[in-house]
């Protein structure tokens, strides 16, 4: 008899744990595993990470050990007695050397810009962090929204259905004309339509998610009802804009590749230059076998310096140079391009957010007035002052003003990542205090 009870509890505690919806940060911690786009930028961030050890290298000592094996079959003729005779001899070589760049600009400059290389590496996966934050927003509010539009639909479907009805049994009764009748199947029929629209925008948000996240997303917590949205801190736009043109790792990782542009041209430069090493070698040589050259072992070692000085290379120097100033001029417009644009991202934002305070707290005193204002019209329409259309049209304004304010909090909200984003302080605490408001 326990075991039934014992199975109908773990089977009741799984089907709890099923309904339960997932929230923002459960979304994202489930994009940080799955996201294609993010996974990408993560190897390429430790890819990156290799530039700074090849650079490395040309600075290093190189150490390589070669050798050989030879075996050598000989005629000798000879002048005197007019005879031919044959040998063999055995020849084995093996040399240990060492090179070690004392003088290679090119070298040296090549390893500064993988350092510099590595640094555009950790922008760039920043910057791909913070834009996983704000894609995992957007398309969770998308879906949120999608869902008020539908829930918003159905629950103005069922009110008209319900005026439809009270319109057929007034006309049965008649107290009323054949046209409310009319009116009122008009305008469900065009709720019907909307409806299935709504339906399958609400697919597609999903499956947009689902993209993101690599499964389905199931249900997902709302907003808290009358959820209050703070402005943005520090409130002066100067501020935020200085941070975008400042600390924006767009805007970071360009001034990095434009001192690695400049750098570049160094390192071409550097053709023109000598280069100067010191050099090392030690090795073996056994001879032996039937051969002229005598049998035995040698063993020679040296250690210098090596020295090389260009002089003419078919003036590939000189066009490697220019080619460099040019990809610096395009780096500099490049990185100007990007500081604009953050910062013009940052004002957007700014304003947005700003915006949308405004219309949250507009809106929210406009679904006020509307359901004051259907009920009167559901009341008027009974004493007989008021029609079915203006009962409709009361009932459209309030849903429609519930389904804005909806839509105004989520954009609002999402303002307030791309904000943070184009400043380069979004992180993921931002979406944990987003998360706090909503219902668990």
């Amino acid at each position: 008899m326990r075991n039934p009870i014992i199975a109908t509890l773990i089977a009741s505690a799984f089907l709890t744990l099923n309904a339960s919806a997932s929230d923002l940060l459960q979304i994202y911690k489930d994009a940080l595993v799955n996201d294609a786009q993010y996974s990408s930028a993560r190897a390429s961030q430790v890819a990156g990470k290799e530039k700074s050890v090849q650079g490395r290298a040309g600075i290093l000592p190189s150490v390589a050990l070669s050798g050989s094996d030879v075996r050598t079959n000989s005629n000798f003729e000879s002048d005197l007695a007019g005879r031919d005779s044959k040998g063999t001899s055995y020849t084995n070589t093996y040399t240990l050397a060492l090179s070690q760049p004392l003088f290679r600009w090119a070298n040296w400059q090549q390893y500064e810009q993988g350092k510099l290389s590595v640094i555009v590496s950790d922008a760039q996966f920043a910057q791909a962090q913070q834009d996983l934050i704000v894609r995992v927003g957007q398309a969770y509010f998308d879906v949120l929204a999608a869902q008020d539009t539908l829930a918003t639909l159905q629950a103005q479907k069922s009110a008209t259905s319900e005026q439809l009805a009270s319109a057929k049994r007034n006309f049965e009764v008649g107290t009323s004309t054949i046209t409310d009748t009319h009116e009122a199947q008009a305008r469900y029929d065009l709720i019907i339509a909307q409806e299935f629209a709504g339906q399958s925008d609400l697919q597609i948000k999903r499956a947009a998610l689902q993209q993101i996240i690599g499964k389905e997303a199931g249900d997902l917590s709302s907003l808290k009802p009358g959820v209050k949205l703070s402005s943005p801190q520090p409130e002066r736009i100067e501020e935020w804009v200085g941070s975008a043109e400042k600390q924006n790792y767009g805007v970071v990782a360009s001034q990095v590749a434009l001192e690695i542009a400049q750098r570049d041209i160094s390192r071409n430069r550097a053709g023109h230059m000598p280069t100067l090493d010191l050099v090392a070698s030690t090795g073996r040589t056994s001879t032996g076998g039937n051969s002229l050259s005598g049998t035995g072992v040698v063993k020679p070692t040296a250690i210098g310096v090596q020295w090389n000085i260009p002089l003419f290379s078919g003036f590939a120097v000189d066009s490697r140079v220019r080619e460099s100033i040019a990809l610096e001029d395009k780096a500099r417009s490049d990185l100007d391009n990007v500081r604009r644009t953050a910062a013009q991202g940052a004002r957007q934002a700014y304003f947005g957010v700003n915006s949308g305070l405004a219309q949250v707290k507009a809106l929210e005193a406009a679904e006020i007035s509307s359901q004051s204002a259907l009920d009167s019209n559901k009341l008027g329409y009974q004493v007989g002052v008021r029609i079915n259309i203006d009962v409709l049209n009361a009932q459209q304004q309030l849903y429609t003003t519930r389904q804005n304010l909806a839509k105004a909090r989520y954009d609002t909200i999402m303002n307030g990542l791309r904000l943070k984003s184009a400043a380069g302080t979004l992180k993921e605490s931002d979406l944990a205090e987003i998360n706090d408001l909503l219902q668990r």
